[in-house]
C-alpha cells in the first residue's frame, strides 16, 4: 500500500504505438489547437474592444470563450507531447493539475451555460425589465460565481484524491481522469463519493435545473407571443441550444466510459469519444455564436479586413519606402 504522495508517476496505458501515422496525428492535434486559440482569442478580442458589445450576453460569452481557452490549454499541449513519446508516462504533479484544469472546465462550462440560459430568459420573457434585471452588478457577480464556486469544489475534489493511498498507478486513458485515480485506492473511498456527490449536485444538477426551467419558460412565451419574439427567440437561443446538446453528449459519454466496462467499444472510438467534450466544444462555440450572432459576425469581418488591409498597406508602403530610398543614394 503505497501514499499516492510517493507515486512519483502514472502510466497512461490507453496509447499504442502507431508507427509514423504519429506524425499525422501530432499535426492534426496541432492544428485543432492553433485553431481553437485563434478562434476563440479572435471572439473574445472582438467582445472586449468594442464597446457595443459591452452587454451581458456578450460578456457571458467572452467568458465562455475564456473558458474553451482554458480546457483546450490544459489538455492538447499534454496530449501533443504524448504522441511524439514513446513512453507514456506523466508525473503525480503534473496528473493532479490536469484533472484540476479539466474538471474545472467542465464545471464553468455548465455553469456559464445556465448563466446565459437565464440571461435569455430574462431577456425574452421580460425585455421591457431587462436591464433592471441584469444590471452591471448582477452580470459582475454572475460571472464571478461562474468561474469561483466551480474552482474551489474541484481544489476540494482535486486534494482528496492526492491524498488517498494508491495500489497501483496505471491509469487506461490517454489522460489523467479523477475517477480513474479512485479506482486505484487500497481501502474505501467512501468520503470522496460523497464529496462528489454533493459537487456534482452543485455543479451539475443546480444548472440543469436552470437550464430546463429557463427554457420552459422561454418555450411558453414563444407558443404565446408574437412573430417577432418568436424569432428573436430563434436567433438568440438556437446557438445556445447546440452549445448545450453538444456539451451533454460529450459529457454523457465521458461519464458513461468513466463508470461502466465499455471494453467491447472499439480502443480508438473510446479514445475519440473520451476527448470530445473537450475538444470539440472549443471548436463548436466560436464557430457556432461567431457564424450565428449577427454583431458578433460583422465585428469580425470588419476586424479582420482592416488587419489585412492595414497588413497589405503597410507591406507596400514599406517597399515603396526602401525603393526611394535606394533611388536617393543612386
Amino acid at each position: 500500500m503505497i501514499n499516492s504522495s510517493y507515486v512519483s508517476y502514472f502510466t497512461l496505458a490507453a496509447y499504442f504505438d502507431t508507427g509514423l501515422f504519429k506524425y499525422l496525428y501530432f499535426l492534426l492535434i496541432l492544428s485543432l489547437y492553433v485553431f481553437i486559440v485563434c478562434a476563440n482569442l479572435l471572439l473574445i478580442v472582438v467582445i472586449c474592444m468594442n464597446r457595443s458589445l459591452h452587454e451581458p450576453m456578450y460578456l457571458f460569452l467572452c467568458s465562455l470563450f475564456v473558458n474553451e481557452l482554458f480546457g483546450s490549454t490544459g489538455l492538447f499541449p499534454f496530449l501533443l507531447v504524448q504522441i511524439l513519446s514513446d513512453i507514456h508516462t506523466v508525473s503525480a504533479p503534473f496528473c493532479f493539475l490536469q484533472i484540476f484544469c479539466l474538471y474545472t472546465y467542465g464545471s464553468v462550462e455548465f455553469t456559464n451555460l445556465a448563466v446565459i440560459s437565464y440571461d435569455r430568459y430574462l431577456a425574452i420573457c421580460y425585455p421591457l425589465q431587462y436591464h433592471m434585471h441584469m444590471t452591471s452588478n448582477k452580470v459582475v457577480v454572475l460571472i464571478a460565481v461562474t468561474w469561483s464556486l466551480p474552482f474551489f469544489a474541484v481544489f476540494v475534489t482535486t486534494l482528496l484524491s492526492a491524498s488517498l493511498q494508491l495500489c497501483g498507478n496505471i491509469i487506461t486513458k490517454v489522460y489523467c481522469d479523477n475517477y480513474s485515480i479512485i479506482k486505484l485506492a487500497c481501502y474505501d473511498t467512501r468520503v470522496n463519493n460523497v464529496y462528489e456527490l454533493v459537487a456534482a449536485y452543485l455543479i451539475f444538477c443546480v444548472p440543469v435545473t436552470v437550464i430546463v426551467y429557463t427554457y420552459i419558460k422561454i418555450l411558453k412565451v414563444c407558443f404565446s407571443g408574437s412573430k417577432q419574439t418568436r424569432q428573436k427567440a430563434v436567433s438568440t437561443c438556437t446557438p445556445h441550444l447546440a452549445s448545450l446538446l453538444n456539451f451533454f453528449f460529450g459529457s454523457f459519454f465521458e461519464i458513461l466510459q468513466s463508470r461502466f466496462d465499455m471494453s467491447s467499444v472499439p480502443n480508438m472510438l473510446r479514445i475519440l469519444l473520451s476527448l470530445y467534450f473537450v475538444t470539440c466544444q472549443p471548436i463548436f462555440n466560436p464557430v457556432m455564436y461567431g457564424l450565428n450572432m449577427s454583431k458578433i459576425r460583422i465585428m469580425c469581418q470588419s476586424l479582420l479586413s482592416s488587419s489585412v488591409l492595414g497588413g497589405c498597406f503597410n507591406f507596400f508602403y514599406r517597399s515603396g519606402t526602401g525603393t526611394v530610398s535606394g533611388s536617393n543614394i543612386s
